[in-house]
C-alpha cells in the first residue's frame, strides 16, 4: 500500500529542449511515410516464394526459366535514345519519355517458351512501391494479361526476347528502377538491383496524350530541346541581350533536378502533373522560405557569393545546389528564369523566358503604381513608394489546363523570383497567359498578379498642402510596354505582347480590364484631361564614363503662350527601379510660343554620375512641370542604360568532335581608374564545362588575355560565353560563334 500521509507538490517543469525541434514525422498518422523521395529506394526480394518451403528447403530451379542479362539498349545510337529524343542527355543511363514505346533486351538461360514461361518486367519508383499509386507497375509481354503500361514481345531470337514497353501518357516523372521477375512452380524470382538497369522516364512534348504535347514542331525545338538561349535586358527602347547557357542535357543536371523535388518532399504521386510540378518548383527556385536553389540579393554586395551578373549558364549553379545541398549565392530575376528554364526543359516541359518591359510590382491588388508630386510639380521621392521594374523576367510553360474551363491551356506563366506569396510561399503561377489576356484573373494561379505587372497604370498624384492627394495624370501606356522572347531557330527576339494585352483603346482592352476589375483589381477612376503641352525626352546611347547632353523637348499644342515651371531630375537607379540617388536637379522655367517648341538641354557630366553607379548601369531621368496658365501637370520618364565596354571571344583550331580547340578571351579596361576582385568566367553548351579566372587587380588602360583549351563532345552549332564581373564595373559580355562538325 501507499503512503497515505504523503502529500504531491508542484514543482517547476523541466526546461524544453534546446535547439530547433526535430522535423515531424508522419508516425501515427499514416502506416507508411508518405513517399517523396525518388533517390530513396526499396530492396526488392530475388525470391518471393508462394509457400513454405520443405524440410529441404526448396527445389533446385534450373530447369525453370532464368535471366542471364538485361540489355536497356540505352547507348546513344541506339533506337530508345533516338526515338525518345534524349540523344543529347550526357548520361550513361536510359532516359525515355512517357506515353511513347520504348525497347529492352532480356536473355535467358535457355529459348523463351510463350505456352510455358511467365515473365514480367516490374518498374518501381520510391521508397514504397504500391500498385494502386503507380509507383509499381509490372508488365506483361502477352496480351491476355496486361497493366496499365503496354507491353509486348517484338522479337526472339534464340534465347533474346525484345520486349517493348509503353508508358502511359500520365506516369510518374523520375528515377525508376527495373526488374524482370520469372514465375516457377515455387515462387517469384527476379533480378537483383543494379544500377545498369536505371531508367528516367521525362514529360512528352512529342505524345498527343501527354499534357505538355506540343503540336509545332519548330516552337518544340526551340522550348525542349535548345540549350543556348538569349535573355533581353536593358530598357524598352535600348534593348539589350544576355547569351545564357540552359544546359539542360549536361552532366548531372537531371538528377539536380530530381533532387529539387525530393528537397521540397512533393509526393512522388504528384510528380506526373505539370501544373503541379511546376507551382511546387516555383517555390523551390527560390530560397526565401524552403532552403530553395537560389537566393536573391539585390543589394549590389555580393561578397558571399557570386554576382547575379557573372553567371554564364544554369549547369554550375545546379549542381552546386546539389551537391552542397545548400542555397546558392546570388540570383536576381533573370538568374530565377533560366534556371527554371532548365529545369522545365530538363523534365521535359516545354518552356521560354519571357521578358516584361517597365513590369509593375503590385503590392496591394491594386492596377495603380503611384507617382507623388508636390503641388508645384516636383516629384515627392520621400512619398513615391511604388517602383517600375525597367524590366522583369519570367517563363512561360506549355500544358494543359484540366482545371480551368475550355481555351486556357497553352502557355503558362511561371516565376521564381520571389515577390509575393501565394498561398503562403513565394512563387508564382501557372496562371494562363490566355486568362490574364481576358481578364480572367479568378482563375489559378496568380493571375491578377501577372494582369497587375503588365496593365497597371502610372498615375501623377499633386499632394495638396493638406496632405490631400489628387490624380492630376494618368499614363495607362507605360507599364507592359512589350514581351519579348526569343524566336524559335533563330537568334532574333520575338514580340509576344499581343498575347497578354489587346492593342490600346481597342473595345476587347476596355472589356478584359472590366473582366478584371469584377474579380477585384481596383484601376484609377479619374481621368483628369490631358495637358496642351508635352513633354519628349530623346533616345540616347551613352557609353558609360562619357559626358552627354540631355534634350528636353516642350511641344506646346495650344493658341497660346505658356510657362512651365519645369523641375528635371536624373537619379541613378536598380533595374527594379529603385532610385540610389539623385545626381542631377536642375528646375527651369521655360517660355513656349503658341503652336511652337523649345528644347530646354542639361549637360550631364560622368564625374556627376560614375561615383555613384550601381550595378546595370541604370539613369533614371524624370521631368515634372506645372504650366502657370492651366496649373496642368506635364511628366515624362526616360531610362538610360550606359554602355559597357566589350569582351573579345575568339574561337581557333579544328572544329571537330573530340579534337582540340582553344578559346581567346581579351579584355582592355578602358577607364582612368583600376578594377579590382574581378571574375572571368566562360563555358560552352556542349564543348566546353563552367570555368572562371580571378584578377585580383586590372590597372586603369591595362588589357588582359586569357587562353583556355577545350574538346568538343558533340557536334551541332554553338557559342562560347564569356563574362567580366567586378564591384565597379558589372554586366560585362562577349562570345562567340562555332560550329562543330562530326
Amino acid at each position: 500500500m501507499s503512503d497515505q500521509s504523503v502529500t504531491a507538490t508542484p514543482s517547476d517543469p523541466p526546461p524544453r529542449p534546446s535547439g530547433p525541434p526535430p522535423k515531424v514525422t508522419n508516425r501515427g498518422r499514416s502506416a507508411v511515410p508518405i513517399d517523396s523521395s525518388n533517390a530513396d529506394a526499396t530492396e526488392v526480394p530475388e525470391f518471393e516464394p508462394f509457400g513454405l518451403p520443405g524440410p529441404r528447403g526448396f527445389p533446385p530451379m534450373t530447369e525453370f526459366l532464368d535471366i542471364e542479362e538485361v540489355d536497356m539498349m540505352k547507348t546513344r545510337e541506339e533506337i530508345n535514345k533516338t526515338q525518345h529524343h534524349t540523344t543529347f542527355y550526357n548520361s550513361n543511363y536510359l532516359i525515355v519519355r512517357r506515353g511513347q514505346e520504348f525497347q529492352i533486351k532480356i536473355t535467358f538461360n535457355r529459348p523463351y517458351k510463350p505456352a510455358e514461361d511467365k515473365f514480367a518486367v516490374e518498374f518501381s519508383i520510391g521508397s514504397s512501391p504500391q500498385y494502386s499509386k503507380r509507383t509499381y507497375i509490372p508488365v506483361f509481354p502477352t496480351n491476355e494479361r496486361q497493366s496499365i503500361w503496354a507491353g509486348r514481345i517484338t522479337n526472339i531470337a534464340d534465347k533474346t526476347v525484345t520486349m517493348g514497353i509503353t508508358p502511359t501518357a500520365d506516369c510518374i516523372v523520375g528515377k525508376y528502377q527495373l526488374y524482370v521477375a520469372v514465375m516457377t512452380p515455387f515462387g517469384i524470382r527476379r533480378t537483383r538491383r543494379e544500377d545498369s538497369r536505371v531508367l528516367y522516364i521525362l514529360f512528352n512534348p512529342w505524345a498527343e496524350d501527354d499534357a505538355v504535347f506540343l503540336n509545332d514542331d519548330k516552337e518544340r525545338e526551340e522550348c525542349v530541346m535548345n540549350e543556348m538561349g538569349i535573355i533581353y535586358h536593358g530598357a524598352f527602347d535600348d534593348i539589350a541581350e544576355r547569351d545564357w547557357n540552359y544546359g539542360q542535357f549536361s552532366y548531372g543536371v537531371l538528377d539536380a533536378c530530381l533532387y529539387i523535388m525530393d528537397r521540397s518532399d512533393m509526393p512522388i504521386t504528384n510528380r506526373g502533373d505539370p501544373i503541379k510540378v511546376t507551382r511546387k518548383a516555383s517555390a523551390m527556385l527560390n530560397a526565401r522560405d524552403d532552403d530553395g536553389v537560389l537566393v536573391g540579393n539585390w543589394s549590389g554586395d555580393y561578397t558571399y557569393g557570386v554576382a547575379p551578373t557573372s553567371w554564364t549558364g544554369s549547369t554550375e549553379i545546379l549542381l552546386t545546389y546539389a551537391s552542397s545541398r545548400l542555397p546558392v549565392c546570388y540570383a536576381q530575376c533573370w538568374v530565377y528564369a533560366a534556371v527554371f528554364n532548365t529545369f522545365l526543359r530538363c523534365l521535359g516541359i516545354p518552356s521560354r523566358v519571357v521578358t516584361n518591359y517597365y513590369s509593375a510590382h503590385d503590392n496591394d491588388g491594386n492596377l495603380k503604381t503611384d507617382i507623388i508630386l508636390h503641388d508645384n510639380g516636383r516629384i515627392d521621392r520621400n512619398r513615391t513608394k511604388d517602383s517600375i521594374w525597367n524590366y522583369h523576367c519570367w517563363n512561360e510553360c506549355y500544358m494543359t489546363r484540366p482545371d480551368l474551363p475550355t481555351g486556357f491551356g497553352g502557355w503558362q506563366v511561371v516565376d521564381a523570383t520571389p515577390q509575393e506569396t501565394s498561398d503562403g510561399m513565394y512563387r508564382c503561377g501557372p496562371a494562363s497567359v490566355k486568362a490574364i489576356k481576358h481578364g480572367q484573373t479568378c482563375y489559378p494561379f496568380d493571375a491578377a498578379f501577372v494582369f497587375a505587372e503588365v496593365n497597371s497604370d502610372v498615375v501623377f498624384y499633386s499632394r495638396n498642402k493638406d496632405g490631400t492627394l489628387e490624380p492630376v495624370k494618368v499614363n495607362q501606356t507605360h507599364v507592359g510596354r512589350m514581351v519579348l522572347t526569343k524566336s524559335p531557330g533563330e537568334m532574333t527576339r520575338r514580340d509576344i505582347t499581343d498575347q497578354y494585352k489587346f492593342s490600346e483603346g481597342h473595345a476587347e482592352e476596355r472589356i478584359a480590364l472590366e473582366k478584371a476589375e469584377e474579380f477585384g483589381c481596383e484601376r484609377e477612376k479619374s481621368n483628369p484631361p490631358d495637358a496642351d503641352v508635352d513633354l519628349v525626352l530623346p533616345t540616347l546611347e551613352i557609353n558609360m564614363g562619357e559626358d552627354f547632353e540631355l534634350s528636353v523637348e516642350f511641344i506646346n499644342r495650344s493658341d497660346q503662350r505658356r510657362v512651365v515651371d519645369t523641375y528635371i531630375s536624373g537619379s541613378v537607379v536598380y533595374y527594379t527601379g529603385v532610385a540610389s540617388s539623385e545626381f542631377l536637379f536642375n528646375d527651369p522655367t521655360v517660355t513656349i510660343g503658341p503652336k511652337k517648341s523649345v528644347k530646354e538641354t542639361v549637360v550631364v557630366e560622368s564625374r556627376d554620375y560614375m561615383k555613384r553607379l550601381v550595378e546595370q548601369a541604370n539613369l533614371h531621368f524624370i521631368v515634372t512641370g506645372k504650366v502657370k496658365e492651366t496649373g496642368q501637370i506635364v511628366t515624362a520618364m526616360k531610362v538610360v542604360i550606359l554602355r559597357n565596354p566589350k569582351l573579345t571571344v575568339v574561337v581557333s583550331g579544328q572544329a571537330k568532335v573530340s579534337e582540340e580547340m582553344m578559346v581567346r578571351v581579351e579584355f582592355t579596361n578602358p577607364f582612368s581608374f583600376n578594377l579590382q576582385d574581378t571574375y572571368i568566367r566562360m563555358e560552352g553548351p556542349g564543348i566546353m564545362a563552367p570555368k572562371f579566372k580571378y584578377y585580383s587587380l586590372i590597372p586603369g588602360g591595362s588589357s588582359l588575355t586569357w587562353h583556355e583549351y577545350f574538346t568538343p563532345e558533340r557536334a551541332g552549332s554553338t557559342r562560347v560565353i564569356a563574362t567580366l564581373d567586378c564591384p565597379a564595373l558589372r554586366q560585362v559580355s562577349g562570345q562567340a560563334s562555332v560550329t562543330i562538325e562530326p
